[in-house]
């Protein structure tokens, strides 16, 4: 696992960045705010048995918590509006889909990846 203070740090940054307090975090994923605290200052706790339930309510992989990077989406953790389309997709009927991926390469342009 990477250094609990680098995933303190991460889940710091990513909880300010979506504009959550210490208590809000805490209460989302059912813990105290003193652990969040802990957490995101290197005092790692029960971090492990809470990584996934961090990750999810941040929005963010596991995988990015732990070591900075996150495959599911290469070049950033992945904005509001990015998973807010990932959802709605996935709620659409398998011909909505197609259609908004036909709708989403036109607006890409002619060198968008297929």
């Amino acid at each position: 696992m990477s250094d609990p203070a680098q995933i303190g740090a991460r889940i710091r940054d990513v909880r300010r960045e979506k504009g959550m307090t210490q208590d809000q975090l805490a209460t989302a994923i059912g813990v105290s705010r003193s652990a969040v605290a802990q957490w995101e200052t290197g005092r790692a706790g029960q971090i492990t048995g809470n990584l996934t339930r961090i990750a999810s309510t941040l929005d963010v992989g596991v995988e990015y918590l732990m070591y900075g990077e996150d495959k599911r989406s290469p070049s950033h953790v992945g904005s509001g509006d990015e998973l807010a389309l990932l959802r709605l997709y996935r709620e659409c009927s398998p011909e909505d889909r197609q259609l908004l991926l036909r709708t989403a390469r036109r607006l890409a342009g002619p060198d968008a990846e297929r």
